[in-house]
């Protein structure tokens, strides 16, 4: 586990850097503080926090949506500011929590085709675009469907085929399985996890589930009170009880089912799974070695 450092390039060049941004909203809430954060080529970030951290407010700085007040937006290396910031959603697409915000067409195929239309593509080829992006997220069905009688799973799919059309570098989520059914949920998940074995895109999801952020994280950053607070992997994270209590998360299942059956491993419980697979290896192993000890015993 290390804080991050705003400065610190030892993972490589990054897509996007975050450099000690701060933002307050007009309410006087404090969004983001010193906010470090970056986004290298290929990789899932997942920013995960309680309620109220800055989740969010980090996602909508990704875009553009909102700026900085204090620190500066990167990518590519050049400082993003207010005049620029239309730039970003060539380079990040954004789908956010309330698929209604983004979905605003009479059709999904106009909506879907909206944004390569914008990139001034031909409308035949902002149409295939459109196509080709609904194909890819299974939704191809919904095509001439009106977007405002959608159920919230539906809405969700189209509003990432949107993002997807666009082609960018970066494709940020925020909180992508909320609200949704276990069906809808489970396919954006698969969705999210094919886009993550594909390596087109760099990924970054915000979320409080750290089942879903161990099963699809790359590197995960803990926010806390519009800062990043801790960085590491799942393994490194998910098992730091102190960190998840004092940042108002909860352990993984996989981490609980893991120490309910090691009771007096300690922290380290190695070899500390976090996903299905990892546990059912882990306890696969631990049951040869436990069939190898008795037989050794036996033959004693």
């Amino acid at each position: 586990m290390t804080r991050p450092v705003c400065d610190d390039a030892s993972g490589g060049p990054s897509v996007i850097h975050v450099d000690c941004a701060s933002h307050v909203y007009p309410d006087g809430s404090v969004g983001m503080h010193e906010m470090c954060f970056r986004v290298r080529a290929g990789e899932v970030v997942v920013v995960c926090g309680a309620n109220g951290s800055g989740k969010s407010t980090l996602i909508e700085h990704l875009n553009g949506t909102l700026v900085p007040e204090e620190g500066r937006i990167e990518v590519h290396g050049l400082s993003v500011d207010a005049a620029r910031r239309h730039e970003l959603w060539r380079t990040v697409g954004v789908v956010f929590q309330d698929a209604d915000s983004q979905l605003f067409a009479p059709t999904v195929l106009e909506d879907v085709a909206f944004g390569p239309a914008n990139l001034g593509l031909d409308p035949s080829e902002a149409r295939r675009e459109a196509l080709g992006a609904l194909e890819a997220v299974g939704a191809a069905e919904l095509v001439e469907k009106i977007p405002a009688y959608m159920s919230g799973g539906q809405k969700r799919l189209v509003a990432i085929a949107g993002v997807l059309a666009m082609h960018p570098e970066v494709i940020a989520f925020d909180e992508p399985t909320s609200d949704l059914d276990p069906v809808h949920a489970g396919r954006v998940e698969a969705l999210i996890a094919g886009l993550r074995r594909q390596g087109t895109f760099a990924l970054v999801l915000s979320t409080h589930d750290l089942d879903l952020a161990a099963r699809l994280a790359d590197r995960v950053c803990i926010v806390q009170a519009g800062s990043v607070v801790a960085e590491g992997t799942p393994r490194d994270l998910f098992y730091d009880r102190a960190l998840l209590a004092a940042t108002g998360l909860v352990e993984p299942s996989i981490v609980r089912i893991w120490r309910a059956l090691h009771p007096a491993g300690g922290d380290t419980l190695e070899p500390r799974p976090v996903t299905e697979e990892e546990l059912v290896t882990a306890l696969r192993l631990s049951a040869g070695t436990g069939s190898s000890d008795r037989r050794n015993e036996t033959q004693g």
